[in-house]
């Protein structure tokens, strides 16, 4: 099992489809999306090239590869336009090894609030715009930074393949991991 995490696209066709891209080339089967995905905010700049209907236009031909939780950011005008769900505060999954995994945007839920888990769980949350790969007791703290509008210096993502969880930077370069 192959996942890419992505976050905080806020509206940016450019790094959209730089994502998009590197999810192609990842051979991941999945995309989860942890929120931010159309709006750049209030407290945000624009980002490169922020063009929201492009984004739709490149993201909705992926639904069904898609898992999405709602950021701060989104709205239900943001679901009248996307073809995957993205209102839920958070999702699940369960990973192929038997740990779960928690998706959230992280403005609800973070690492100093966790929700209540299954031991050896992964919490992976957005918002921040800060890469995090670390261990807090048996829970797997991830943030995969931002893809458009990074507060630590590089566009990014994360990926999960054999139970390891890398932070990489666009351009493919590995800045944090983390795994059981």
């Amino acid at each position: 099992m192959k996942i890419m995490f992505a976050s905080d696209i806020h509206g940016s066709a450019y790094y959209c489809r730089r994502m998009l891209e590197v999810y192609e080339a990842s051979g991941a089967s999945r995309l989860v999306i942890l929120g931010d995905i159309l709006y750049h905010g209030p407290r945000n700049d624009l980002p490169r090239e922020y063009a929201p209907k492009e984004v739709i236009a490149m993201l909705n031909p992926l639904k069904n590869q898609i898992y999405a939780v709602r950021g701060n950011c989104d709205t239900e005008v943001d679901q009248m336009v996307l073809e995957f769900p993205i209102l839920a505060d958070y999702t699940t999954i369960l990973l192929e090894n038997g740990h779960t995994l928690f998706a959230t945007h992280g403005h609800l839920f973070d690492p100093d609030h966790l929700p209540p888990l299954p031991a050896g769980s992964a919490f992976a949350f957005g918002h921040i715009h800060v890469k995090h790969a670390e261990r807090q007791g048996d829970t797997l703290i991830l943030n995969p930074g931002s893809v458009s509008l990074p507060k630590d210096g590089s566009h990014s993502y994360m990926v999960y393949e054999n139970g390891t969880f890398t932070a990489k930077t666009l351009e493919g370069e590995p800045v944090a991991s983390v795994g059981w």
